[in-house]
């Protein structure tokens, strides 16, 4: 029996590669032609090489699997064409749901985000059911995964067997590209930050992100959807976390949105010429608004799923990029130190 992977040259579907390959299976991985392969390296993989827009490809990869994991996105704030992200994201989740029902899968895991989900104003973790709209998207990105997950359901009313996981935001070890929030902990780790936006995300480690595809094409009910999510924490407390572990000072300085925007105005004009990604984008600050926190104690309590501290966590992604820590990881009295004083505000369960 053969196991399906797509994006399993990313930080998140090599993770899931990984973990397939520790339990026996036989894994089958999507690449488009020239793809980076760092991150399969010396892995035990059958390699079938397409692409999300090329139905006929995807066929081909699918046929004889009995588990496909969708975890492929364009995953960009900015773009000159936004058509290619949705091109990507929702016509490329269309061709893939169509290619594994049609293979006979008899469990699709799809990889959606909680940038689809609903948040609370006041910063209480949001759920599964919190209400949301496609109004509430913001920017392509957001929007095609919110339309993804929507076709996802689709397919689920067609009888197609899909478990949706909504993973917050993975850091850890192997993000070799890397990932915005892996380039974050790295300038962190580095002391290139030395100023933070009042904003708040979710932290959790990519592995355990992985753990949580496997547990929901065991152990998730079809059509369900699952937040893998870890840590509540503002964005100034992780920079002082990270602060603490490679013993640098913390950054003090806060910045006001408002004084991004002209920034990101003109980052984008930049990049409409050049074609390069900007440094900042008009909609990440739209962004930075909301306190993306959430919970997962639904995936928690029906699949079995937890995550590892996030001491542990960091320390694994600043130690894959290279950056010397104190010596040993962080201990539970260092945790309380850098949380302690104006941090005490942030929820880390």
């Amino acid at each position: 029996m053969v196991a399906f992977v797509t994006g399993a040259s990313g930080f998140v579907g090599s993770a899931i590669v990984r973990l397939l390959i520790d339990r026996g299976e036989q894994v089958r991985v999507l690449l488009r032609a020239g793809s980076d392969q760092a991150n399969l390296a010396g892995l035990d993989v059958e390699i079938a090489i397409g692409d999300l827009c090329d139905p006929a490809s995807l066929a081909r990869a699918a046929r004889g699997a009995s588990s496909v994991y969708h975890a492929a996105a364009d995953y960009r704030l900015w773009s000159r064409r936004d058509e290619e992200i949705f091109r990507s994201n929702v016509g490329g989740t269309d061709n893939v749901l169509r290619a594994a029902t049609e293979a006979g899968a008899k469990r699709i895991v799809y990889t959606s985000s909680v940038c689809t989900l609903g948040v609370h104003s006041d910063g209480v973790p949001a759920d599964e059911d919190t209400p949301v709209c496609e109004k509430m998207m913001i920017g392509a990105y957001k929007l095609s995964k919110f339309q993804a997950e929507e076709k996802a359901r689709e397919w689920v009313a067609r009888g197609a067997p899909v478990v949706i996981v909504n993973p917050s935001t993975p850091i850890g070890p192997r993000d070799i590209k890397p990932t915005p929030t892996g380039l974050l902990v790295k300038q962190g780790a580095l002391g290139q930050m030395p100023a933070y936006v009042n904003t708040g995300l979710n932290f959790v480690h990519v592995d355990d992100v992985a753990a949580g595809h496997l547990l929901a094409h065991d152990k998730g009910r079809v059509g369900e959807r699952y937040i893998l999510g870890g840590y509540n924490l503002s964005l100034r407390s992780l920079l002082w976390l990270i602060a603490d572990l490679v013993g640098r000072p913390p950054p003090e300085a806060e910045i006001p949105r408002l004084a991004i925007y002209p920034v990101a105005f003109v980052a984008e004009a930049i990049s409409r010429i050049t074609g390069r990604a900007p440094l900042a984008t008009v909609n990440g600050v739209r962004l930075a608004k909301k306190l993306m926190y959430f919970t997962s104690a639904k995936a928690q309590a029906q699949l079995g799923y937890s995550f590892r501290p996030l001491r542990e966590t960091l320390y694994e992604a600043i130690a894959s990029f290279g950056v010397p820590l104190r010596g040993c990881r962080q201990s539970a009295d260092g945790l309380h130190r850098a949380l302690a004083g104006p941090l005490l505000a942030e929820s880390l369960t």
